[in-house]
């Protein structure tokens, strides 16, 4: 397992997410995301927003992608 806070996949908080992979800590970090939308959160929604424009240009999204999973990998593991 390796963890992930919110803010260091594109978020607005220290919410910790525990995975064994990147793709799961993705599916964590979506769902946290929608919740806090939901409940009206205006720094996540800032965070939402940011990413929006990030996704007008699939490169670019690509290349930020690319960089988390990197990130994930060189990640300790944790218990």
């Amino acid at each position: 397992m390796k963890t992930m806070t919110c803010k260091q996949l594109g978020g607005a908080c220290d919410q910790e997410f525990h995975a064994a992979s990147f793709e799961e800590i993705g599916e964590m970090s979506k769902k946290h995301a929608m919740e806090m939308l939901q409940k009206g959160d205006k720094a996540h929604l800032e965070a939402m927003n940011s990413m929006k424009e990030l996704m007008n240009s699939p490169a670019d999204m690509k290349a930020w992608m690319d960089e988390k999973k990197k990130e994930f990998e060189a990640l300790p593991e944790t218990k």
